[in-house]
């Protein structure tokens, strides 16, 4: 059985390389997110009722739009939206 001995400088190196693998497994990730979601993902991701969603595409809160019989959102919409009527507590 052979005895290795790791020193704080390689456990630097590992550190760096399982950060760097972590930010491009995130990017690949956001690569390959969906632009557009239906009805049904967007409730689900806001926790929100399927009339809810309907008073956010009536008020204009969330944009969307209509292809045949069904409603898609702009992912990247709803995020603005949320950031633009996020307030910051001091």
């Amino acid at each position: 059985m052979s005895v290795e001995i790791l020193t704080k400088e390689d456990l630097i190196r590992f550190k760096v390389e399982l950060i760097s693998e972590f930010k491009n497994l995130m990017n690949e990730k956001n690569e390959h997110r969906k632009k557009w979601l239906r009805s049904k993902e967007v409730e689900k991701l806001l926790n929100i009722s399927p009339g809810t969603l309907q008073n956010y595409r009536i008020n204009g809160t969330i944009k969307w739009t209509k292809f045949g019989n069904t409603y898609f959102y702009s992912l990247d919409a709803i995020q603005q939206s949320f950031e633009s009527n996020s307030s910051s507590f001091s």
